[in-house]
């Protein structure tokens, strides 16, 4: 079907509506628009109920509490599609041995029963017209490991677990097969919730997942919105009575406009759990499970994460069906490759002159946007009013900010105005930033796996990247998953890190050590031309652990 064709559908309706409106247009849809002007009150016809009281009404404790699980009849519910796959001749033809080559190449594995081979070239995925436009306008050359494996299980309708590095191309892989399966549902009524609902762990996280909802919907007539705590509730309630048929939220917001009955889930049958992990680490799994009950059970679900913990597959198991799971790289916790790795083993007290020394490095180059992750808000804040006395351009956020201050501050540091952004892990997912160049870790993170995280927030996009890290004897049950993540980067490890390793088994500290140890120890990394003063590890320095690493 022609992009011109493809406005007036098989339905008889016209989606799209008046020329120029996007997937996030929200204001200027016209008598031309053929669903109805629909809110979110009305009976249900889906064979579920859903129990919501006044907003601003009596809670009862935690978020959904007073939300019932509709009991589910099967037998009721109409039909949906969900299978829009057409393998493209090109693919058909391929040999399995290229197609094994191919998963090497890329490091892809694969587990699931009637598994789509990948595409290897964006117009094999046979997405429609209206799609191909917009991708024609990024001038990709072709899609991403994740997206050329992905695209083809979720547009054949199977449910998916993808694991894969931030970074990687994970929000497209999820927003395209979206915009297909809305296109092919019926028109929303009044009283009709979202057809697809992307859960996600932070506002930011969300707000930029619905920027590639508007890029990539540009072309189609489809109502979204970005539901998320820390803002004013009345524009996203005027958006959620409107009608919406994508819903971007972080799952507190959107259980409080369920209770309220400002939505209802009855016609969702596109699900995504972005950042599944980072979810669960954030302690959303008892509101993570509320908002499912209150989706139909035969829906397509499509789970997203950086790692595969005991936590996700457990979720996995219990919402998925007979799903198929990509795996991006390794299964052991690992870090993007593209990353230059530095340890500097030290003191407490040493951390904030080691900063300014590194500041004055970095900020002497050309490219120099930088991310400096500390541990809490109250230091985020004395941290940032001490680089600014000293002269360097440091902006920061945190989840004391306001939202619009946060926006604010995060436009700043994106067009290069401001870059120095001091943060706690509110950015360290769903910061998405092609160009940052540096990564300091003033304070260690609770876990190896935000250590990832927050390190994925450079090195994007095929780029390369540097990551700095502060390491004292606190943060000593961390070493051994940290030296595990090194070598499996095959970057070098300071040996102090080592003797930290040694000393936290004498000592009975337990450490983690969910994670097999591979690879070994690199010497001599080089990047750019300069090399860092007093900090890190290396071998060309003497007296301990002067970096040979550079930049």
């Amino acid at each position: 079907m022609s992009f011109r064709d493809r406005g007036r559908d098989s339905r008889g309706g016209d989606r799209r509506g008046g020329s120029g409106a996007s997937f996030g247009d929200r204001d200027r849809f016209g008598s031309n628009d053929r669903r109805s002007s629909y809110g979110s009150g009305g009976g249900s016809r889906f064979g579920g109920s859903m129990n919501g009281g006044g907003f601003g009404g009596q809670k009862s404790g935690d978020p959904g509490a007073n939300l019932r699980k509709p009991k589910w009849d099967l037998a009721r519910l109409p039909k949906f599609e969900k299978d829009f796959y057409k393998e493209h001749p090109n693919v058909t033809a391929r040999t399995q041995d290229e197609i094994l080559a191919y998963y090497r190449e890329k490091q892809i594995t694969l587990r699931g029963r009637d598994l789509p081979r990948p595409v290897f070239h964006f117009e094999e995925a046979c997405v429609p017209d209206y799609v191909m436009e917009v991708i024609r306008a990024q001038g990709w050359t072709s899609p991403t490991s994740i997206q050329a494996q992905g695209w083809p299980i979720a547009l054949k309708g199977l449910d998916l677990v993808g694991i894969a590095m931030t970074g990687s191309g994970k929000t497209l892989a999820f927003v395209l097969p979206a915009i297909v399966h809305i296109n092919h549902q019926p028109f929303l009524e009044r009283g009709d919730g979202p057809i697809a609902l992307i859960l996600c762990p932070t506002r930011e996280l969300a707000q930029q997942v619905q920027e590639v909802c508007n890029t990539f919907g540009s072309t189609s007539r489809i109502r979204n919105t970005c539901v998320y705590g820390g803002a004013p509730k009345g524009p996203q309630i005027r958006d959620l009575e409107r009608g919406v048929e994508v819903i971007v939220a972080t799952p507190g917001r959107l259980l409080d406009f369920l209770e309220a009955g400002k939505t209802n889930l009855r016609r969702t049958t596109y699900l995504v759990l972005d950042e599944a992990d980072r979810m669960l680490d954030m302690g959303f799994e008892p509101q993570i499970r509320k908002i499912i009950e209150q989706i139909r059970p035969d829906r397509q679900t499509l789970m997203w994460s950086a790692t595969w913990p005991k936590e996700v597959r457990t979720l996995a198991e219990d919402f998925l069906k007979e799903y198929v799971h990509i795996t991006i790289g390794s299964l052991t916790l690992s870090a993007n490759h593209n990353i230059m790795q530095i340890v500097d083993v030290c003191e407490d007290h040493e951390k904030d002159s080691k900063l300014l020394k590194l500041l004055e490095e970095i900020m002497g180059t050309k490219e120099n946007k930088t991310l400096v992750f500390v541990e809490t808000k109250r230091r985020v804040d004395e941290l940032t009013r001490q680089m600014r006395r000293d002269g360097w351009p440091a902006m920061c956020i945190h989840g004391d900010k306001a939202q619009q201050e946060r926006d604010w501050v995060l436009n700043e540091f994106r067009m290069g105005r401001a870059p120095i952004l001091v943060a706690t892990d509110v950015a360290a997912r769903g910061l998405d930033v092609e160009d940052v160049k540096f990564v300091i870790n003033f304070d260690y993170p609770n876990s190896s796996e935000d250590y990832v995280h927050r390190i994925g927030r450079t090195g994007r996009c095929n780029n390369t990247g540097t990551a700095y890290t502060f390491f004292t004897m606190s943060n000593m049950r961390q070493a051994k998953d940290l030296v595990a993540v090194l070598n499996e980067a095959k970057q070098v490890v300071n040996p102090k890190l080592y003797q930290l390793v040694e000393m936290g088994k004498s000592l009975g500290g337990r450490s983690r050590n969910r994670y097999s140890r591979g690879g070994g120890r690199s010497s001599g990394s080089s990047y750019s031309g300069r090399s860092f003063g007093g900090g890190g590890y290396g071998s060309s320095r003497g007296g301990g652990y002067a970096s040979s690493a550079r930049f």
